[in-house]
């Protein structure tokens, strides 16, 4: 009789897993400290990059390392911002966004991965004209519609621009400039978002056929798994 994982397997994968997510973050914050300056009160980027650490439960440590690195100060690599633009299964566009001290190595593991799961490697401004850049709060409203008003309320007492329900969520949108006086007005209003980021949020979404759903989901894993890439915008109605 077979038997499951081990609690150490299982605390040797989640830590595996830990650290893969420290690795972005720690790229983030280098790269956001190298776009501006090395105090997070003077920088909303570098803020927001170590907000997003803090919450992954990384140590001040950590984050105060980073940011030396970023500013130079501890000899850190040249870290550079790279946003590559393609083409997934059933011509789904895709936004890769990444983080690298190798670009010859980023876009090898990127064009792997596209070309693997029946996808291209597009040229710059491809599909970029199919998203906006835009701040995003997501609320779990779950269809209620008492609590979808309060975060409409909320948000437009925020400034935000727009709050789109749909699938028991509620999105609140604003210009990337106000995101952080909009974040504070809602938390300030008692609402704490299960996501909220500056991001490239799709004009449309388009819905995948079944044949294809599968491929797609296994090339996110597979893009999401690469050190290098800090994040990936497609416009897919996922199952």
């Amino acid at each position: 009789m077979g038997r499951g994982p081990s609690i150490e397997g299982r605390k040797n994968a989640e830590d595996a897993k830990r650290a893969k997510v420290f690795t972005k973050l720690i790229r983030e914050i280098t790269v956001a400290t190298r776009a501006g300056v090395a105090d997070p009160g003077g920088n909303p980027r570098l803020r927001a990059a170590v907000d997003k650490a803090l919450s992954a439960n990384m140590t001040r440590d950590t984050i105060d390392r980073a940011i030396k690195r970023g500013s130079g100060t501890d000899g850190g690599a040249d870290m550079q911002e790279l946003r590559y633009e393609g083409y997934g299964p059933a011509g789904i566009a895709l936004i890769i966004d990444c983080f690298t001290d190798n670009p010859v190595r980023t876009v090898a593991d990127v064009r792997h991965a596209l070309t693997k799961h029946g996808g291209n490697l597009g040229t710059t401004g491809s599909v970029a004209f199919q998203f906006n850049r835009c701040g995003e709060l997501v609320f779990e409203t779950g269809g209620d519609e008492a609590a979808e008003e309060k975060v409409l309320e909320a948000a437009l007492e925020a400034g935000a621009d727009d709050v789109i329900n749909e699938n028991g969520e509620s999105a609140v949108l604003c210009s990337p400039d106000s995101f952080e006086a909009v974040q504070q007005a809602l938390i300030d209003a008692g609402l704490n978002a299960s996501h909220a980021g500056v991001v490239m949020r799709p004009n449309n979404r388009v819905a995948v056929p079944e044949e294809a759903q599968e491929t797609l989901l296994d090339l996110l894993e597979k893009l999401d798994a690469l050190d290098d890439v800090s994040d990936v915008s497609h416009n897919a109605v996922l199952p």
